[in-house]
């Protein structure tokens, strides 16, 4: 894997909703449908200013959740409350795109209940193939996790579930849902988008000295990954 290195904070923007358009248009040209991972943290950013630009048929856009916190919409932690304080503002995407967890239900069962929605998304059933997404949209926390799959912890190695809860994150809130890697590496395409010196020892720890931590793991079926960073994030590709 080679990153991409750019100039700035704007210039990863520019790119990543390069490369979104591009997947988007290619997934609706060939499936009639874009079925896409988002994450939260400095993507809801970055998305709320690039994915505007993009030119696609938005009607055909199905987004999902890499990981969400199990908190109500109304709480600055939940992911969706983020993009539908933003992206649904600017764009015409609609609230019934984005597959959402219930909260209504306990958090187990909540986790099974969202891998039920996927399954149904996808036209599978339990006993036929992983869903195979176009496109994840991943962060990466200064320990090297992401979604809410942490260091050392024994969602690392789940090997049947898809979606699990996790109500122990060391990163609050503490309940939690997320893609295990058995469903993150059947993607088509994944991608990293990042920008600041704060990045960049994590990514030179997960990326050049490829340290065991969760990040490192992510190896998308079609051994698309992608990584934007730019020169600040980068600098030890440099």
């Amino acid at each position: 894997m080679l990153p991409i290195i750019v100039e700035n904070e704007n210039e990863v923007i520019q790119k990543l909703a390069t490369e979104i358009e591009k997947y988007a248009n290619s997934a609706i040209e060939t499936n009639d449908v874009f079925r896409i991972g988002l994450s939260g943290g400095s993507l809801v950013k970055y998305l709320t200013i690039g994915i505007p630009a993009i030119q696609t048929n938005w009607k055909k856009w199905r987004l999902f959740f890499c990981d969400e916190r199990y908190v109500e919409e109304s709480n600055p932690e939940s992911t969706f409350g983020l993009y539908k304080q933003s992206l649904l503002l600017k764009t015409d995407l609609e609230e019934s795109q984005f597959i959402k967890i219930n909260l209504s239900l306990p958090l187990e069962q909540c986790a099974e209940d969202y891998e039920k929605k996927i399954l149904k998304e996808f036209n599978l059933t339990e006993s036929e193939n992983i869903p195979e997404f176009d496109l994840l949209l991943l962060g990466m926390g200064p320990d090297g996790h992401t979604c809410s799959l942490f260091p050392g912890h024994k969602l690392l190695n789940e090997s049947k579930k898809l979606i699990a809860a996790i109500d122990d994150s060391p990163k609050p809130p503490p309940k939690r849902v997320t893609m295990t890697f058995r469903l993150i590496n059947n993607a088509k395409n994944c991608i990293f988008a990042m920008s600041g010196d704060g990045k960049a020892e994590i990514v030179k720890k997960v990326f050049i000295e490829k340290e065991n931590l969760p990040a490192g793991m992510v190896n998308p079926n079609g051994d698309n990954l992608i990584v934007i960073l730019d020169k600040h994030a980068g600098i030890h590709f440099l």
